[in-house]
């Protein structure tokens, strides 16, 4: 009996050792795959209305700049009424996965976007996908996102003025590695529309900016670190973000994110109309120093589509979530983030 357990032992720890052995020969050969994804057929514009909507969304609700400033410190200044560079480098760790820096975004010919071209530009926004071919980390879900509106960041982008600044290279650990080898796919089959529903306080239009530029529900949704995968209801928040590097936050305060759906109690609930939350995006600033809200993009959006996005989380179904303040302390862990 006890031969055969032995046995039986040995078979099994040679399968773990051949699927183990597998593995880690299809990760390392795969997890910097190169990917032929199709680039969009974008051209930039120097129409000066166009340029300005780009700049509206890249200041404003799709929140460019909220990553790539030189730094938060930079990036607050934008409460102030200073438009920081898309220079770049700021440091964001996501835990055993990888240490991601946001990269130049001016069109610089050697360390920014003047080396690319627009339709590069376009399928990273639009796919993920870099111009080296490569599936980037941390972009937005600009896949269904508006040709138009695509167009006028991509016409934007190239009207700055370049810097030439060079970020660190992405720094991937082995568990990132194992995720970007079996889950990190280029978005694909999507169908964005030609034209984003107009300016107006509407639903639609609230549900365009809430999913396709704002991306609401990439931090207001709860997911399981590290791999993300969601386990929460959507926009119920629950979600838990560590303070902004740079903030003045002590080491270990994190951020749960807040309830949008219009459930008793949610963040959403505090506001008795309309007119109260566009306010309190417009005028009522930072509260909490280190919190990943990008408070300071949001108070530059209009009137309008501030209205258009309280009416869209007013359509939804009320959902359960946190209730109270959102900081919290917790220990960090060891590894690098």
């Amino acid at each position: 009996m006890l031969r055969k357990l032995l046995i039986g032992l040995g078979v099994l720890g040679g399968i773990v050792l051949l699927a183990a052995t597998g593995l880690t020969a299809y990760v390392t050969l795969t997890w910097d795959k190169v990917y032929d994804a199709p680039l969009p057929n974008v051209r930039a514009s120097t129409d000066p209305a166009v340029i300005a909507a780009g700049e509206y969304l890249v200041y404003g609700p799709a929140h460019c700049v909220h990553c790539h400033s030189a730094s938060f410190t930079d990036y607050v200044k934008l409460g102030e009424g200073v438009k920081p560079p898309l220079v770049g480098g700021t440091r964001f760790g996501f835990g055993p996965v990888a240490v991601i820096y946001s990269k130049n975004l001016t069109p610089d010919d050697e360390t920014g976007i003047g080396r690319y071209t627009d339709g590069q530009l376009a399928r990273m926004l639009r796919s993920g996908v870099r111009p080296n071919g490569r599936v980037g980390l941390g972009m937005g879900p600009f896949d269904k996102i508006s040709d138009s509106d695509v167009v006028a960041i991509v016409s934007f982008l190239r009207s700055q003025s370049p810097v030439r600044r060079r970020v660190p290279e992405d720094e991937w650990f082995v568990f990132g590695k194992v995720l970007r080898s079996t889950l990190l796919r280029p978005r694909t089959n999507t169908h964005p529309p030609v034209e984003a529903p107009p300016p107006a306080v509407t639903r639609e239009r609230g549900e365009y900016l809430a999913r396709s530029v704002s991306d609401c529900p990439g931090c207001h949704t709860n997911r399981r670190p590290p791999t993300f995968a969601i386990i929460g209801a959507e926009f119920s928040g629950g979600l838990e973000l560590e303070a902004e590097k740079g903030s003045g936050d002590a080491s270990g305060t994190f951020y749960r994110t807040p309830n949008l759906t219009p459930a008793k109690e949610s963040a959403l609930d505090k506001f008795p109309d309309r007119d109260t939350f566009v306010a309190r995006f417009l005028h009522g600033g930072r509260k909490y120093p280190g919190s990943p809200m990008p408070w300071e993009s949001f108070s530059r959006m209009t009137t309008e589509d501030l209205g258009a996005l309280y009416e869209f989380l007013h359509s939804l179904a009320p959902q359960p979530g946190p209730t109270g303040e959102p900081v919290f302390k917790k220990a960090t862990s060891s590894r690098p983030s």
